[in-house]
């Protein structure tokens, strides 16, 4: 195995002609230059100077070796380079995950902010629900998963996984714009037990979030429409074909229907990231702090900053 130092110290060698010179240069002892060329002779198995008393002569091996070594060296500082740039963060490969309404509204912050940052590191995107991206995070698929959570769906996420709470969204109540309940602040869901509602696919957590806030004001809520697509079901509630409940996420201000919080206790669905604890992609960290930027700059009426209050 060739080793880099006597490399380094045959090309200054060759360079100057003369050991002590080298020596000089290098800030050695003639000696320890010496000692470094016989070595590498060694290694190779043939002689790179012809010695006399007070002189050496350099043989076509030693040119050809610090030439050719030349290459080899400036390929090792390069990845030296790129090592210290990976360490650091400035290179590498973050895969993120993340469900539909906080990649069209938080994550392309995050992502920005990421790039502007570190224009050399790849950022890769892959949009789905949670349990979708869990498991892609579990078998290291996934650096972070970008997941929800709502307060009366609660969710345990496994031991081997970090949580950091992003941001706290209002579960708001969609009216079209002339519903009789509409010119208020918040609205008593009671009032609304004989509407027809539009929620996501049976089985959802939002789905189950509705039933169970239906349950808790007396009465079963009468679905007629389904869709995971809050653009659609906001044009169904300003069609005037129904109202809905969705996370502050999943609306759009000044998009037609009427947001109103539900008279009572604020009810939440709460925005995480989830990263394998044993991760250790330096970009980890930059990340997370991109993306807790990111909900600041979303955050407003209903979308609160986590921890904030």
């Amino acid at each position: 195995m060739l080793n880099p130092l006597h490399l380094r110290t045959l090309a200054v060698v060759v360079r100057t002609g003369s050991f002590a010179e080298a020596a000089r240069e290098l800030g050695y002892t003639p000696s320890a230059v010496s000692q470094q060329v016989s070595a590498l002779e060694r290694a190779i198995g043939i002689p790179l100077f012809e010695r006399a008393a007070h002189s050496v002569r350099t043989a076509d091996a030693a040119r050809f070796i610090a030439e050719r070594g030349a290459e080899l060296l400036a390929a090792l500082e390069g990845l030296e380079e790129e090592i210290a740039a990976f360490a650091s963060g400035r290179l590498g490969r973050l895969r993120l995950g993340t469900f539909p309404t906080a990649s069209a509204r938080v994550v392309p912050h995050a992502i920005a902010s990421l790039t502007r940052a570190r224009p050399e590191a790849e950022i890769l995107l892959d949009e789905s629900e949670p349990d979708d991206c869990l498991p892609a995070v579990l078998r290291g698929d996934l650096d972070i998963a970008v997941v929800y959570a709502y307060d009366l769906v609660p969710r345990t996420w496994p031991d081997e996984l970090t949580v950091t709470a992003l941001l706290e969204e209002t579960l708001v109540v969609l009216l079209p714009q002339d519903h009789p309940s509409a010119g208020g602040e918040r609205v008593r869901l009671e009032s609304l037990r004989d509407a027809t509602w539009i929620a996501s696919r049976d089985g959802t957590a939002g789905s189950t979030c509705l039933l169970r806030l239906c349950a808790a004001h007396g009465f079963v809520p009468r679905i007629a429409y389904r869709s995971n697509d809050y653009d659609v079901v906001q044009g169904l509630v300003s069609a005037g074909v129904g109202v809905a409940l969705v996370p502050a996420l999943g609306h759009q201000p000044g998009s037609g229907p009427r947001a109103l919080r539900p008279a009572g206790e604020s009810v939440r669905r709460n925005v995480l990231a989830l990263h394998r604890t044993a991760n250790t992609n330096p970009l980890l960290a930059p990340a997370l702090t991109a993306l807790t930027e990111a909900c600041g700059a979303v955050a407003g009426e209903f979308l609160t900053l986590a921890g904030s209050g």
